[in-house]
């Protein structure tokens, strides 16, 4: 017989890396949270690759922070070894990247869960989501609990439908060998939400006592390091570094892969799901770069008190005796030894467009949707999703206007954004490329982008809003003072003669020559007497708002075009069909996507110029009417 459990605001299915973030927004937020999970130790588990950030990836986990999330701070406290990728190219591209200490991480994010006023943890899986006339009532576990809600935010990550195929052998499991959430996909398909099959995969784990890294080349972490959360500065954080490895596939290894692909469940047909397209498996490698000799295999620590070592670039479905057969062929892994064995994962996401750009999905009130299961892949991805999940879980029962970034405030808005206007047919993995104004979404300014939001939605506390308005004041005076300065010849031109700089036969302003391709203002500061003491991360401000203020000038004037678009709202009970002009294609696509403002409609594949001038007049004749 069920009995009845405690009610809470929001329940979070899932304490994934989107789950761990929604949970704890909405607590923070004053809202009793409950989160479920299969297994209490799978919170913020990473079944995959040991680290976080990376390119665009970074700049996610950056956002989060500002915004007053924790994948950040977590990091910061748990990682081995630290990195900035990109530093050859522009700011814009800059990517922090750091390996994190699996196991501690985990526990880390745990403690702080169970630390966090408003949060309960719970181990059990739900199995039904109860609704009354489209409006969420709750959820039923299956233990047989039933649990009022006024919010449901769905974080399933990989677990839904789950299983684990490592050639001919397929497990009903999620990752790890944890538990595969079986019975929900059919109270969610009663709900009427579209359901898709995605895959993803990992590569063995290897003994590091059986490595001989003698034959690989050394990768050891950046000597300054820079911290994910824009709380830490790099001596709060700064430790012995553990270092990775790389080596790489050949031939050989290579063959062994082309002999057994028919023993690949990916190209056997046994696999329904569609993979990632940026993150494919050694085998699929070999079949679509067939003319590479090789490829990179980087070996990393999975952390700091264990012998497991991830390889990655070798992620795998194909049997274990073949997956043993390929690695020892390359160089340094002849003689290694498995502690796990790869394999590859389908799981149940969702047709991200039948959400809100607020993560609430159209047809049930108080349903939210995070992470993995709305077709992303990526821990970082999915913990972006989950924050914004959560404030939005808060502003719902609080009858609040939804809390949106959008594409010109952030990689979190390109991301959602993406997914709820076009839609996936594969996993979808966050890149620069996606982001139009990027040199204005850089990492490094995260917080002045942000902070002023996540301190509006109530997640950043007044002692940090302040440090943060200081900051920007700082920025802001710093600036003035350098545009004032003007330097002689006799004060700069021994500098610009070291960096093969042309020199100056009369005063020329500081800013002017910061803004030289080979200058800049660290390399100036001997010519500017006037310099003030400033934190590095001040300094760096500076430097790429000066040096690059002609582009940023230009990006902002792309991004008030795009606000006025934004700011066109159109109607939810627009009918489509009545509104003569418009294709037949995109009635259809402007009808299922339901867009909320007309630069929302035009990211909707389907939907030409044209219908938006169509758009465009009918808002007028509103208007007009009104």
């Amino acid at each position: 017989m069920n009995y009845r459990g405690e009610s809470a605001d929001v329940i979070v299915i899932g304490a994934g890396h989107a789950g761990c973030e929604a949970a704890l927004a909405s607590a923070r937020l004053g809202k009793k949270t409950m989160v479920f999970t299969v297994n209490m130790d799978s919170i913020a588990m990473m079944p995959c690759n040991p680290n976080i950030g990376g390119s665009s990836k970074g700049h996610l986990v950056k956002e989060i922070d500002a915004l007053g999330g924790e994948m950040g701070r977590n990091i910061d406290k748990t990682y081995i070894q630290s990195r900035m990728l990109n530093t050859g190219k522009g700011p814009a591209v800059y990517s922090l990247r750091v390996q994190a200490d699996k196991s501690a991480y985990s526990k880390t994010m745990k403690h702080t869960l169970e630390n966090t006023e408003n949060l309960y943890i719970i181990q059990d899986e739900i199995v039904k989501i109860i609704t009354q006339d489209g409006v969420i009532k709750g959820v039923v576990s299956e233990n047989g609990g039933i649990y009022e809600a006024k919010v449901v935010i769905i974080a399933t990550g990989t677990y839904l439908n789950a299983r684990c195929l490592c050639g001919e052998v397929i497990t009903e499991s999620g990752p790890n060998g944890l538990k595969s959430a079986k019975a929900l996909r059919s109270s969610l398909e009663e709900l009427g939400i579209k359901m898709y099959r995605f895959k993803t995969g990992t590569p063995a784990r290897i003994d590091k006592r059986t490595v001989d890294f003698s034959k690989m080349a050394v990768q050891d972490g950046d000597e300054k390091i820079t911290p994910f959360s824009f709380e830490n500065e790099d001596k709060d954080i700064s430790r012995e570094q553990i270092p990775c490895y790389l080596t790489y596939t050949n031939e050989e290894t290579h063959e062994i892969i082309r002999k057994n692909l028919s023993r690949s469940p990916l190209y056997a047909g046994v696999i329904e799901g569609t993979g990632t397209r940026y993150c494919p498996s050694i085998e699929d490698k070999i079949v679509r770069f067939s003319d590479k000799d090789r490829h990179q295999v980087f070996v990393e620590p999975e952390g700091e008190f264990t012998n497991e070592m991830y390889v990655q670039g070798m992620s795998t479905s194909l049997p274990e005796e073949v997956q043993k057969q390929m690695y020892r062929t390359i160089p340094g892994l002849e003689n290694c030894r498995f502690m796990r064995t790869g394999y590859a994962i389908e799981y149940d996401c969702i047709d991200a467009t039948m959400l809100k750009l607020s993560l609430e999905f159209k047809n049930i009130k108080g349903l939210f949707s995070a992470g993995q299961f709305n077709g992303s892949s990526g821990y970082e991805e999915a913990a972006a999703q989950g924050i914004i999940a959560g404030i939005n879980a808060s502003m719902y029962i609080d009858d609040k206007e939804p809390f949106i970034i959008d594409r010109s405030e952030g990689y979190i808005g390109v991301l959602i954004d993406d997914l709820v206007t076009k839609g996936t047919q594969e996993p979808y993995r966050m890149m620069t490329s996606r982001a139009e104004y990027r040199l204005l979404l850089r990492q490094d300014n995260a917080d002045l982008r942000l902070t002023e939001k996540g301190y509006q939605a109530g997640l950043i506390s007044e002692e940090r809003y302040a440090k943060f308005l200081r900051k920007k004041e700082l920025i802001e005076e710093e600036i003035k003072r350098v545009n004032k300065v003007v330097l002689s010849p006799e004060n700069a031109n021994s500098v610009l003669r070291l960096y093969k700089s042309t020199e100056i036969s009369t005063g020329a302003g500081l800013s002017e020559l910061i803004r030289r391709p080979e200058l800049d203002y660290f390399k100036l500061s001997p010519t500017d007497t006037g310099r003030p003491q400033l934190p590095s991360y001040i300094q760096e401000q500076v430097n790429i708002q000066i040096k690059y203020e002609g582009y940023i000038k230009r990006q902002m004037l792309q991004v008030n075009q795009f606000k006025k678009m934004e700011e066109k709202l159109l109607p939810e009970t627009i009918d489509y069909s009545k509104i003569s002009g418009l294709r037949i294609e995109a009635r259809q696509k402007l009808d299922k996507i339901r867009p909320e403002n007309l630069g929302h409609a035009s990211r909707i594949t389907g939907v030409s110029p044209a219908d938006i001038s169509v758009l465009l007049v009918y808002l007028k004749s509103l208007s007009r009417e009104a």
